[in-house]
């Protein structure tokens, strides 16, 4: 969750990661290099692609674990398993998704020379 560019700045401000109300939140630019983290509106619409194959690699893992400790699978056990997995990692899943699609189009240049 660092700065594409630099890897040295942070995408997210310090301790929002479980805050109802700021996890979304993110920095305007980096502190270090100054790569600017929105660099057109909508940029980050592109992360919900990302985010659909983390969650669906979840769901699958989910319902494999599942499958291997219990003898049969319920509907009831996979929607409980699932909405309480989604619930706890969607702050990490939103954030994870964003910084993998940033480093799609951004590439890392080295530490800023001062």
């Amino acid at each position: 969750m660092k700065c594409p560019r630099c890897h040295e700045g942070d995408l997210f401000p310090k301790g929002t990661l479980y805050n109802v109300s700021k996890f979304a939140d993110m920095n305007d630019a980096c502190p270090c290099c100054g790569q600017v983290f929105e660099p057109e509106p909508g940029y980050y619409y592109g992360a919900m692609f990302v985010s659909y194959g983390i969650t669906t690699a979840l769901v699958l893992a989910i319902w494999l674990g599942l499958s291997l400790v219990m003898e049969e699978v319920t509907m009831l056990a996979l929607i409980l398993s699932l909405t309480v997995m989604l619930i706890v990692l969607l702050p990490v899943i939103f954030r994870l998704s964003r910084a993998i699609w940033i480093n799609f189009f951004i590439g890392y240049k080295g530490p800023p020379q001062v």
